[in-house]
């Protein structure tokens, strides 16, 4: 996913080539796809000095350190609550649509695809890291338009999870950015569900969650249903100097081969799905 890393929990699961847990793809046996060795840079050394940033912005930060946060604690929630029959209509008309599904996570962020069964999580990318898909955010207007007045945003897609799939244990990449779901689909004819550190949370459609993405955090969907999610991600409330440290890492991340070869994917993936309606 192009918001986080795809990290892994410290485990002893066997590792791919840039260290990310492999993950089953459900092809019984094929060996899953990999991240490419040695990259990228920004991501393998932040990861060692995690600890340094993490510490420092959890000391600045103005909001709880809380695994899961009251999201009365964000005004802006009450917005996607307020409108996610239309957000989810949105997600439907643009990503969910037979022969035109948005795109595997594996295929577009190569960073993830250890943690990203292909064809089975699936993203449709509003804004990643700043950078807004137009071509996406022209089909869905109201979405957009609810997104632009949260502050301070990073990123947003649709999350798209099909039946029986595992999402393993990982960690997103800076205690900088806070992450938002909506639910928007929800099977109820099994169990889905997603564990941030001990506890376990269940989505509930237009229900909002707001979590800390940097503690060890899995998922899965235990149902013959697809699952959806809007997926925001925004910068933590902070004060100096943890701030001053996760705006230069964002700036530094936001350049990185781990964002710009992702975008590039995305705008590869919309031109080819425009030449089929040729």
């Amino acid at each position: 996913m192009w918001p986080q890393s795809g990290e892994p929990a410290n485990r002893n699961e066997p590792l791919t080539a840039s260290g990310i847990v492999r993950a089953s793809d459900g092809s019984g046996g094929q060996e899953p796809l990999r991240g490419e060795r040695g990259r990228p840079l920004v991501i393998r050394v932040g990861k060692h000095l995690r600890g340094f940033f993490d510490a420092i912005i959890s000391r600045s930060s103005l909001i709880p350190n809380d695994p899961v946060l009251n999201v009365r604690d964000f005004a802006w929630t009450a917005l996607l609550r307020d409108n996610w029959e239309k957000i989810r209509d949105e997600a439907v008309a643009a990503a969910l649509v037979s022969g035109r599904e948005a795109p595997s996570l594996a295929s577009i962020s190569p960073d993830h695809r250890a943690i990203a069964p292909m064809n089975r999580w699936r993203s449709f990318f509003l804004w990643g890291y700043g950078y807004g898909i137009e071509e996406n955010i022209a089909q869905c207007p109201v979405t957009a338009s609810i997104v632009e007045q949260i502050p301070d945003l990073n990123s947003a897609f649709f999350s798209i999870l099909s039946p029986g799939t595992h999402i393993p244990a990982h960690r997103g990449v800076t205690k900088g950015l806070v992450t938002c779901h909506l639910g928007l689909i929800v099977p109820r004819d099994g169990d889905v569900r997603m564990r941030i550190g001990e506890r376990v949370v269940r989505w509930s459609e237009g229900e909002t969650l707001v979590f800390d993405d940097t503690y060890d955090h899995e998922v899965w969907n235990d149902t013959v249903g697809t699952r959806v999610v809007l997926l925001i991600q925004f910068k933590r409330p902070l004060r100096n100097p943890g701030k001053w440290v996760s705006e230069k890492f964002l700036a530094i991340l936001r350049r990185s081969a781990f964002v710009q070869e992702a975008r590039a994917n995305v705008l590869n993936w919309n031109a080819a799905m425009n030449q089929l309606d040729i």
